[in-house]
């Protein structure tokens, strides 16, 4: 039901530009495209734009401004160890149904400052805030910690970001955020989503899309396994049976 309530806002978030007391945003970014090649260390995209208002005049009192990135989402199994005599081994687990491969937030100040529980929810207005869908009636504890677990693991992995303060706002019209997109970035469809905000009201909305692909080399061999995975899968059982062997005959000659 959030989920079905943000998607709801953000369709009504275009009827609430054209009103005429509404401001507008225009958003854009850096890069439309993010190629990643064998030696991708990962990118710093920038989001930037204006706030357009009526009769081209000034805000009437200052508004925040968040910008949220989010990468294709995927369907994600967390497993639980736990140490049996001495072993670690697969407890507990829990399949989420949709969860973003990458989320980033950035925000001129902290996000709690800015809006409400509800709203963030509606919005997924931060890591605490996102509808991950899991599959299973488990009971609240547990969905917490499993949550708390994965949104802890892409943290350290880069893939999900926070960043309070990180939206710098120009005479109130102007803004600008630096996301970084690391080295493990999934590829697909991004979108960067922009919200306007003032009095914890989100004013307007704005949505880009960014598209991250492989290239060169890279981008055949995942073409070739995403198109053609039994002859993929052929050629790297050979490949692999030949190196071994290479590997032995030049073992034996040496």
């Amino acid at each position: 039901m959030r989920r079905l309530a943000r998607l709801a806002a953000l369709a009504l978030a275009p009827l609430l530009v054209a009103q005429a007391d509404a401001p507008l945003l225009v958003p854009d970014a850096s890069q439309r495209e993010i190629e990643i090649a064998y030696s991708f260390t990962g990118a710093d995209l920038l989001l930037f734009g204006a706030i357009l208002y009526p009769d081209r005049r000034a805000a009437e009192r200052p508004a925040d401004i968040v910008v949220v990135v989010k990468g294709p989402s995927q369907s994600v199994l967390m497993r639980e160890k736990q140490k049996v005599a001495g072993i670690w081994v697969n407890a507990e687990a829990m399949r989420y149904r949709s969860a973003p491969s990458f989320y980033a937030i950035a925000s001129s100040r902290p996000v709690e400052r800015i809006v409400d529980a509800r709203t963030r929810a509606i919005y997924e207005l931060g890591l605490d805030s996102l509808q991950l869908s899991p599959i299973g009636s488990e009971p609240q504890a547990v969905q917490d910690r499993f949550v708390r677990g994965l949104v802890e693991q892409r943290r350290r992995t880069g893939l999900f970001v926070e960043a309070p303060g990180a939206v710098e706002i120009t005479d109130g019209v102007l803004y600008r955020a630096r996301i970084a997109i690391p080295a493990r970035v999934p590829v697909g469809r991004f979108t960067a989503e922009t919200f306007l905000i003032r009095d914890g009201r989100v004013l307007a909305a704005a949505v880009r899309e960014i598209e991250i692909r492989k290239s060169g080399f890279e981008r055949f061999v995942a073409a070739a396994a995403q198109n053609h995975a039994v002859a993929y899968g052929v050629v790297a059982v050979l490949l692999s049976v030949a190196f071994g062997w290479g590997a032995g005959a030049l073992w034996r000659r040496f």
